[in-house]
């Protein structure tokens, strides 16, 4: 069987998907490995089961068509999650501190005099520390909650906003005031930092209102995706001094070359160990839904873990309401229904299939 890979993926993968093709070309893929390409006109084969995202986002992957399909998207929550936390701590420093600008500054300098230009310079750039300034975290999943504690070791006051936050979440960071409200969390903070996905709901969200409720200079940086912030508001800050800086992994020509504006070339989650972590975790998804059925991590079908079959099993993916056999395994989400079923003796698929809202129907052993 073939899992296709639309993007380069650590050889790790391939380890844990031993006895399958790892291909980059395939016209009947059962699975596929993607990481950042866009699978928007992806022309989906009917043998194709599962994609795994090798990291957090899924904006790339039409997944509520997916979903429709019966085809799980997988993605790899917290994987590369220690990656994008010491990106954003060295954002907060390097914007604090004014270090690009210091640095582009130097670079111009020539002469046999460049030390006595530095220290006669160098006051442009005096910057601030971040010990005691209060930061504000937008989103406590794995890398929002990294960035709270690593943060306040540093001696930060940290709060935050997650509307989702589990309470098993919520101890594992006692020392962050998590608050009600988006505006109450803005509220006085001399730093925000970004991690929500990109929804109807959070597009927009630092706009002029928002970036009003911060402490004069604040540092918005934003490592979860470029559509939550507007940039013209951003720049209108920048301008005003009402923001000192903004840094931002997702350059555009809008903000390329701006004063106050540090674009960083989509670095949060690249590193080797963050690329190895990512893969293993996605081929672990697809090697174990495709040999036993269980879905752990999907964004848009239902999470059912499963252990191996004993004998025989069946799956079935349907609409939510659909008038599926008594009995096995399930579980509902966003409008669909997961169910597995064990048997000793074989299962008919024909006369599952034939239910009214049923999807997809596999018989797995």
């Amino acid at each position: 069987m073939d899992i296709l890979k639309l993007n380069a993926i650590s050889p790790l993968a391939g380890e844990i998907l031993k006895g399958y093709d790892l291909t980059d070309e395939s016209a009947a893929p059962v699975g596929i490995l993607v990481r950042s390409a866009d699978m928007s006109a992806y022309d989906v084969p009917a043998s194709l089961l599962a994609v795994a995202r090798a990291g957090a986002g899924v904006n790339n992957i039409p997944h509520a068509d997916y979903a429709k399909r019966g085809i799980v998207v997988f993605n790899s929550p917290g994987a590369n999650a220690n990656a994008v936390k010491e990106m954003v701590i060295c954002e907060f420093l390097l914007a604090a501190r004014n270090l690009v600008e210091g640095i582009r500054w130097t670079a111009t300098l020539t002469g046999d005099d460049v030390a006595k230009q530095v220290e006669k310079g160098k006051k442009k750039f005096v910057g601030h520390e971040i010990l005691g300034k209060t930061l504000c975290v937008m989103g406590l999943g794995a890398i929002g909650r990294k960035v709270a504690a690593s943060a306040h070791a540093l001696g930060m006051t940290v709060k935050g906003y997650d509307p989702y936050l589990s309470d098993a979440a919520r101890e594992e960071i006692p020392f962050v005031k998590v608050l009600p409200t988006p505006g109450e969390a803005y509220a006085g903070a001399d730093f925000v930092s970004l991690h929500m996905p990109a929804t109807e709901e959070t597009k927009g969200m630092i706009n002029a209102a928002a970036i009003e409720k911060m402490a004069d200079g604040a540092v918005v940086v934003n490592a979860a995706r470029g559509e939550l912030a507007v940039t013209a508001d951003i720049k209108a800050a920048l301008a005003s001094g009402k923001l000192h800086k903004y840094v931002c992994d997702f350059p555009t020509a809008e903000i390329n070359d701006c004063d106050g504006i540090v674009a960083v070339p989509h670095l949060g989650a690249s590193t080797e160990e963050a690329e190895d972590n990512c893969a293993v975790m996605a081929a672990n998804e697809l090697k174990d839904y495709i040999e036993t059925g269980s879905i752990v991590n999907s964004v848009n079908l239902p999470c059912l873990k499963l252990d191996a079959p004993a004998a025989h099993r069946m799956t079935v993916i349907a609409e939510a309401g659909a008038a599926l056999p008594e009995g096995g395994l399930r579980a509902e989400r966003k409008g669909f229904v997961y169910a597995a079923y064990d048997s000793a003796a074989p299962f008919d698929a024909k006369s599952v299939e034939s239910i009214p809202g049923v999807i997809r129907v596999r018989i797995i052993a």
